[in-house]
């Protein structure tokens, strides 16, 4: 089975009401070769939603409680991030998924770099919550870019 970001599968799900629909993802979705999931609407997000980034380090560290997600006004939202990534681990989990294709630079789902947590639009390496957990159980998340070029 195949785990892929819902907003790659055309579900206006991002924090700006849009998705970003690839063709052969959706077509999977459709074949029933691959379920959706949005860690941010697991994590309790609504749609549309303040922007928000990782603030003073990555997905990793925000695992580890040394790095938070912050929304554009200041909010701290790092507990949604964190529930998002853990329920969709169950999911990754229950469907027993061997491919997960995950959103770049989303701060859930990033899995090669995500913004730096200033809002200027500079990114880092890095990656997101949800790739950052499921990773240190031992998943393999790629981007949408890489499952593209690959299949």
């Amino acid at each position: 089975m195949i785990l892929v970001s819902s907003c790659l599968a055309g579900l206006s799900c991002r924090y700006d009401g849009k998705h970003q629909l690839q063709e052969k993802i959706r077509i999977l979705v459709e074949k029933k070769k691959a379920i959706m999931a949005c860690p941010e609407l697991l994590g309790g997000f609504t749609t549309p939603r303040e922007p928000a980034e990782i603030v003073d380090g990555t997905g990793a560290d925000v695992i580890l409680g040394k790095a938070k997600v912050i929304s554009r006004s200041g909010e701290d939202v790092t507990k949604q991030y964190v529930d998002g990534a853990y329920q969709t681990l169950a999911i990754v989990q229950q469907t027993q998924a061997t491919t997960i294709v995950l959103k770049e630079n989303s701060p859930s789902c990033g899995s090669k770099q995500i913004y730096n947590g200033t809002f200027s639009g500079a990114k880092i390496a890095g990656e997101g919550v949800t790739t950052a957990l499921l990773r240190s159980k031992g998943f393999q998340v790629i981007s949408e870019e890489e499952f593209m070029a690959k299949y």
